[in-house]
């Protein structure tokens, strides 16, 4: 690792399908810059389905990844803790180390259980993909 390696912890309830797909793009888009993790305040027993076949369909493999539990992660210090659902930042335990929090919500995919939630899993986790490329670009928190 070079010494501008960021580390990076993502944080979701689940751990199933949001941060699984944040774990990946961060790695996939930070190339040797980041370092990355991803956990959950109450981990699912497996990474969605779909959230493994619409980051297959990118390019990106999560079939080897599984839900953690964030105190199974914390004897990493991380630059940045990173919560992509609202329920996570509002429960996340205090992390130890000097780190920056962002919050950027989105919408749970897995809550869609309708025959076409594929589509709300590729919008899901193209606007991951968005809000990572543009921190990375500009190392500002995006909107969305």
């Amino acid at each position: 690792m070079t010494p501008t390696t960021r580390h990076i912890l993502v944080l979701c309830t689940g751990n199933s399908a949001r941060s699984q797909m944040a774990e990946g793009w961060f790695r996939h888009l930070g190339g040797g810059t980041v370092t990355v993790a991803s956990a959950g305040t109450a981990p699912r027993p497996a990474v969605h389905p779909l959230a493994i076949e619409a980051m297959r369909e990118v390019g990106i493999d999560l079939s080897g990844h599984w839900p953690k539990l964030v105190q199974d992660v914390m004897e990493t210090t991380y630059d940045y803790v990173v919560t992509v659902c609202d329920h996570a930042r509002d429960t996340c335990p205090v992390l130890p180390g000097a780190h920056q929090s962002l919050h950027w919500g989105f919408l749970d995919p897995a809550a869609d259980e309708t025959d076409t939630a594929i589509r709300t899993f590729r919008r899901v986790r193209d606007q991951i993909a968005d809000a990572i490329r543009t921190w990375l670009a500009t190392g500002q928190s995006p909107t969305h």
